[in-house]
């Protein structure tokens, strides 16, 4: 028996998930939501998590998910968001599956994983190679993110202890590498690659 876990921070999903997997009778499945007390968490083999989920309020980007859980991962993501499939491959994911992919996709994941081996669907390489080429330096990316939380020039100055000419140049430096119209369409392609 191969032991799982699926995390998921809405309920009708990972129930859903949990059925899915539970189609298949070598595998025993249990399920979390993200924050769940790790104290209370049954011994798993894999944890079959939603790339979403991968980093919780209030943590840096890049925070170890596996550091924190443990078992190798299995990601559900997409390739429209490459950001967060670099993010989970930056938390040490062995297998990454497309949410769009057949059910039958998720199980052979898992049982790959499970044997130690890494699980890459096909549509995620691609997207997984452009999450890789983020445009923006960290700085800018901080700018354009709490310009995103809806603070005004002086405060994010204020907040990155910067002057307001040089946050003024950050975000015109995002907008240029974006390709974008202006600050709200910059922080849309930002959102929408899944890089904040």
């Amino acid at each position: 028996m191969v032991r799982v876990r699926v995390v998921h921070d809405e309920e009708l999903l990972r129930s859903a998930l949990v059925e899915l997997l539970r189609s298949d009778d070598t595998l025993e499945v249990s399920d979390t939501s993200p924050g769940a007390d790790e104290d209370e968490v049954p011994p798993t083999d894999v944890c079959v998590v939603d790339g979403e989920c991968l980093q919780g309020p209030g943590e840096e980007h890049g925070e170890p998910f596996r550091a924190r859980h443990g078992e190798p991962l299995v990601v559900l993501t997409t390739p429209r968001r490459p950001g967060v499939l670099r993010r989970a491959f930056d938390a040490g994911a062995l297998g990454l599956v497309d949410k769009n992919a057949p059910a039958q996709r998720l199980i052979t994941a898992v049982h790959t994983v499970a044997k130690g081996e890494r699980f890459l669907d096909a549509a995620l390489t691609v997207a997984l190679l452009e999450g890789a080429v983020m445009p923006l330096t960290a700085r800018e990316l901080s700018v354009l993110s709490l310009a995103a939380e809806g603070a005004p020039m002086p405060e994010v100055a204020a907040r990155l202890h910067l002057s307001r000419g040089t946050v003024r140049n950050y975000m015109a430096t995002a907008i240029r590498k974006l390709g974008a119209r202006n600050r709200v369409d910059a922080i849309r392609i930002v959102q929408d690659a899944g890089w904040t």
